[in-house]
């Protein structure tokens, strides 16, 4: 409770400072639009620019995207444990392409995969990929050797040793490697979407966002802004801290208020 407190009470400072300086004249309204314009934005877009669609499309891009990701690294982490060869190759792949922003991609996955859904997967699946497979070699190297040796006495091999106690003992490595990649997934996608704009089925986020910008509407902007936010706390608090209350907090792994 106190830290949901001290969040509001910063949360309302924001924005009581926002308005005074929206109102107070000395800057355009098109730079600083008052809270009101952008909460009429915000009701407008879902209620005339059907912003919903926008967003639901967006979101069925990223769910694609996240799931290849996540499956894939742990499929390539666990085969760094099973082959050491694997695990040299995999740790300079992840040391390079995770140098390598996503939007910068975007021309090549164009070209090898043309303008439609598969190259922003494409593009999202790399945003989550290399962060994520980097926190869970990360924590598989963390682990104390008496629990790898522990586990090997008990007959397990391989698969049976990822699973049962590589992931666990570096649960929490998992966690934050989820939620980097979903963080940069996440804004990937949009940039990639202001950039990419359409595809053949559908338009995101991110090309409601471009269109506000080219029509100047501010307000709409930031009311796709609040929405991406809005998002974003969903995902962090309604899956990922429960997901970490549910397991390393209750194993003890971090401690409570941490």
């Amino acid at each position: 409770m106190k830290q949901a407190r001290t969040q509001l009470i910063f949360v309302i400072a924001v924005l009581a400072v926002w308005e005074y300086i929206s109102r107070s004249g000395q800057v355009s309204a098109l730079l600083f639009p008052s809270l009101e314009k952008i909460g009429e934005s915000l009701v407008k877009g879902f209620t005339k620019d059907d912003l919903i669609s926008y967003t639901l499309y967006s979101m069925g891009l990223i769910a694609r995207g996240l799931g290849i990701g996540i499956l894939l690294s742990f499929v390539f982490s666990g085969l760094s444990v099973v082959s050491k060869h694997f695990s040299y190759i995999f740790n300079f792949v992840v040391s390079v392409m995770d140098l390598i922003p996503g939007i910068a991609l975007l021309p090549l996955a164009i070209l090898w995969f043309g303008i439609g859904q598969t190259t922003v997967i494409v593009i999202v699946v790399h945003g989550v990929l290399w962060p994520m497979s980097r926190n869970i070699l990360d924590g598989f190297k963390s682990i104390p050797s008496i629990y790898v040796e522990s586990g090997k006495n008990i007959g397990l091999n391989g698969l049976e040793l990822v699973t049962g106690i590589y992931l666990p003992a570096s649960f929490n490595s998992v966690l934050s490697g989820l939620r980097v990649g979903w963080a940069r997934a996440w804004r990937g996608l949009i940039s990639i979407e202001m950039v990419f704009g359409t595809t053949g089925s559908g338009a995101g986020i991110g090309w409601y966002i471009f269109m506000k910008r080219t029509n100047l509407d501010t307000a709409g902007v930031f009311a796709s802004l609040l929405v991406i936010i809005f998002i974003g706390l969903i995902v962090e608090y309604g899956i990922f801290h429960i997901i970490e209350i549910k397991t390393v907090r209750k194993w003890g792994i971090i401690k409570n208020g941490n």
